[in-house]
């Protein structure tokens, strides 16, 4: 079982820039993809952002492509995001998922990943 802890979370005005980071532990991480989603209030939990366990294959949900950036760190066994130009509608619980297929690379969904962090909120002012 993987554990994964969230940081950087918190409350931003439209337009600023904030830097998610999820730390995993409890298996290799570097076999495996990695995910960011988000829910907000009152909607569906929806991917936003995935990498493969190499970081050569990524996908994002369109509404965040050209703003966020995902991004991992296999030696700290650590997966970013990084948020700009940050919108009202990115308010959110966002977590970190871990996949559960080794070193699997595809368009990635909900169904591929198996463990999820506790979650942080976003929160973006306008």
């Amino acid at each position: 079982q993987v554990q994964l802890d969230e940081s950087g979370g918190g409350l931003v005005q439209a337009g600023g820039s904030l830097r998610l980071s999820c730390a995993a532990a409890g298996r290799t991480f570097s076999r495996y993809p990695m995910g960011w989603f988000r829910q907000a209030l009152g909607k569906e939990r929806e991917l936003v952002a995935a990498i493969s366990w190499s970081g050569g294959y990524i996908n994002y949900a369109d509404s965040v492509k050209g703003r966020f950036t995902i991004s991992r760190d296999n030696a700290k066994n650590t997966v970013y995001l990084q948020m700009n130009s940050l919108k009202p509608e990115d308010t959110a619980v966002y977590y970190c998922a871990a996949g559960f297929r080794e070193y699997y690379s595809g368009l990635y969904s909900q169904r591929d990943f198996s463990s999820w962090g506790q979650g942080t909120q976003v929160t973006v002012s306008s």
